[in-house]
């Protein structure tokens, strides 16, 4: 390579073929002009168009924002295939983590664009401590009662209740 070669380093040739059509095969199957779907994903229609021709390859960054627009994960954009999962996860199998004096249980497959958890929450654990994440939040009391404060709005959910919250 020159000193007056701007260009990016070499790419391993498998990851041009599988990225660039893939990109615009999602873009297309998602119903986005390349103007929206750029506008989107942060990024200029010329450097999208690119991205799709193979002419450029995407950064990490612009893959994960690519993927959040096409409601994919970073693994289908690049053409990688999972194992087949097990759909349904046993209560046996579930490994608990603990944080904040709360447990946690993966009650849902790695991997998947929603995450499910099954929380316990010990009585009085909580108290002024701020959780806040992007995405969106399914809660189903099964016993006991929780107060759930969401900006200012205070909710009391008890057995049987559920709340939806979107950040």
């Amino acid at each position: 390579m020159s000193s007056s070669d701007t260009g990016p380093p070499a790419e391993p040739a498998g990851a041009l073929t599988v990225v660039a059509p893939q990109l615009r095969a999602l873009r297309r199957r998602a119903s986005l002009t390349l103007e929206a779907a750029a506008r989107e994903a942060g990024l200029s229609p010329a450097h999208l168009s690119r991205l799709e021709t193979g002419q450029r390859q995407p950064s990490l960054p612009m893959l994960l924002s690519l993927a959040r627009v096409y409601g994919t994960t970073v693994s289908d954009l690049l053409g990688e295939t999972a194992a087949d999962r097990d759909p349904v996860v046993r209560a046996g199998d579930m490994e608990s983590t603990e944080a904040g004096g709360w447990t946690y249980w993966q009650a849902g497959a790695a991997g998947r664009g929603m995450q499910a958890l099954r929380v316990r929450v010990p009585h009085g654990s909580q108290g002024d401590i701020v959780r806040v994440h992007p995405g969106e939040e399914w809660l189903y009391v099964l016993r006991g009662r929780l107060r759930l404060r969401l900006g200012d709005t205070l909710h009391r959910l008890g057995p049987g209740t559920a709340r939806t919250s979107t950040r």
